[in-house]
C-alpha cells in the first residue's frame, strides 16, 4: 500500500429527515434545519439530503425543494442531494432545478444522482414519466443529459438549444451514487465524483472504490478520482447509551426489510422490543447503524474504513429519535476526528 502525507478525511452528513412517532412532516423538517444548521457551524464539508417516497418515516420527498430552504438556514456548508433519483425525474427538470438552486447558492449546491426508485413499485410507477420498467436502462444517457445542460461540454449534442438556466456564473458539483459496482464503473468512466452507500449497501467497499479507480478517466469534470464513503455512526458519552439511542434505527431497520414502514419509535419502546432470533440476525448481517459507540470507538471504525478503502471523504448518517441526540453524537464526533490523527492510504492496486 502507498500513503499519503498526513490529513484529516472530510466529514459530512447525511439526513433522511425521518418521522418519529407523535410527529408530523414540518416537525420532522424543521429538526433537519436544526441538523444542518449544527453540522454547519460544527465545520461539517457537506449536508445530504435524500429522495424517498410513500414513507411513514421520512419526510425528504423532495430533495430541491429541501435544499433551497437548507441552504438558505445555513452558511457555509455544502448543500445536495444524496441522492436524486434520476428515474424518476426529466433530466432536464433536475438541470434546471439545481441550476436554480446553484444561482440562488453559487459554489454551495453538490447534485448526487441515484438510479434507484426510491420507494415502492407502486408509487415508482406514480412518479414516473413512464411505465416501462425501471428507467435504469436509459440512465446513464440521462446522466449525460444533466451533464450537459450543467455546463459539461463533451457531448454538446445532447442539449441541443435547450438550456438549464439563461446565464450561469457557475454550475453544481455533480456525483455518483450507488451501493454496488455498476455505478462506481459509471462513475469512474464518466469522470464523476462516487459516493458509496455504505449504510446500507452490502458489497466490500473497498472493492467498489477499487472498481470505481480503476475505470476513471479524466473528463472535464474531474482530472482526478474523487470518493466517498456514507456510512451511518451514532456517539454518545457511553456505549451503554449510545445501543440506547440505536434502538429505533434497528426497530425502522427491520420494519423497513419486513415491508411494514412505521414512524420512528422513541428509545424507550425500541428498548422494550424482544428481537426473534431472526431479526437479531438481520441486524449482524446488515446493522441497522454500522459504528455505534463512544467517540473513540466510532473513530477507530471510521479510521479503519478510511485505511481499507483510501476514501476522501466520510459522510455520516444514523437516524435517531430525537435530532438532539443526532445533534450531540455529531458534535462528539467532530471533536474527537479533530483530535484524530487520520492517514489515508490508498491501495497501490487501486491507483489508475
Amino acid at each position: 500500500m502507498s500513503s499519503s502525507s498526513n490529513f484529516r478525511v472530510p466529514l459530512s452528513v447525511l439526513d433522511l429527515a425521518t418521522v418519529g412517532s407523535g410527529r408530523t412532516s414540518s416537525d420532522a423538517l424543521a429538526d433537519s434545519t436544526r441538523l444542518a444548521q449544527a453540522a454547519d457551524s460544527l465545520g461539517f464539508t457537506r449536508f445530504w439530503v435524500a429522495e424517498h417516497h410513500n414513507m411513514p418515516s421520512v419526510a425528504s420527498t423532495s430533495p430541491s425543494v429541501l435544499i433551497a430552504h437548507l441552504a438558505a438556514q445555513t452558511q457555509h456548508i455544502r448543500v445536495g442531494s444524496g441522492g436524486v433519483m434520476l428515474p424518476n425525474h426529466a433530466p432536464f427538470v433536475v438541470a434546471e432545478q439545481f441550476a436554480l438552486l446553484e444561482a440562488l447558492h453559487p459554489s454551495r449546491i453538490d447534485v448526487g444522482i441515484g438510479r434507484a426508485p426510491g420507494t415502492d413499485q407502486m408509487t415508482a410507477l406514480a412518479l414516473r414519466r413512464q411505465t416501462d420498467g425501471l428507467g435504469v436502462e436509459e440512465f446513464p444517457q440521462h446522466v449525460l443529459e444533466v451533464l450537459a445542460l450543467l455546463g459539461d461540454n463533451r457531448t454538446p449534442d445532447r442539449v441541443m438549444r435547450l438550456a438549464a438556466t439563461p446565464a450561469p456564473s457557475s454550475f453544481p458539483d455533480v456525483w455518483l451514487l450507488g451501493s454496488s459496482g455498476y455505478s462506481a464503473q459509471l462513475a469512474g468512466m464518466l469522470g464523476l465524483r462516487y459516493s458509496y452507500a455504505h449504510h446500507f449497501g452490502n458489497e466490500d467497499p473497498a472493492a467498489v472504490l477499487r472498481l470505481y479507480r480503476s475505470n476513471f478517466q479524466p473528463s472535464p469534470a474531474l482530472a482526478e478520482p474523487y470518493a466517498m464513503l456514507a456510512t451511518s455512526a451514532l456517539t454518545a458519552a457511553t456505549e451503554e447509551e449510545a445501543e440506547y439511542l440505536a434502538g429505533p434505527a434497528k426497530v425502522m431497520a427491520l420494519s423497513l426489510r419486513s415491508g411494514r414502514p412505521a414512524p420512528i419509535v422513541s428509545p424507550e419502546e425500541a428498548a422494550q422490543r424482544i428481537l426473534t432470533d431472526q431479526e437479531q440476525l438481520m441486524l449482524e448481517h446488515l446493522p441497522a447503524i454500522k459504528a455505534v459507540g463512544t467517540p473513540e470507538q466510532v473513530i477507530a471504525r471510521l479510521e479503519e474504513l478510511v485505511e481499507t478503502t483510501g476514501a476522501q471523504e466520510l459522510m455520516i448518517t444514523g437516524t435517531t429519535y430525537d435530532v438532539g441526540s443526532r445533534i450531540d453524537s455529531l458534535s462528539h464526533l467532530a471533536q474527537a476526528w479533530e483530535g484524530s490523527q487520520v492517514q489515508q492510504h490508498a491501495p497501490a492496486s487501486a491507483v489508475p
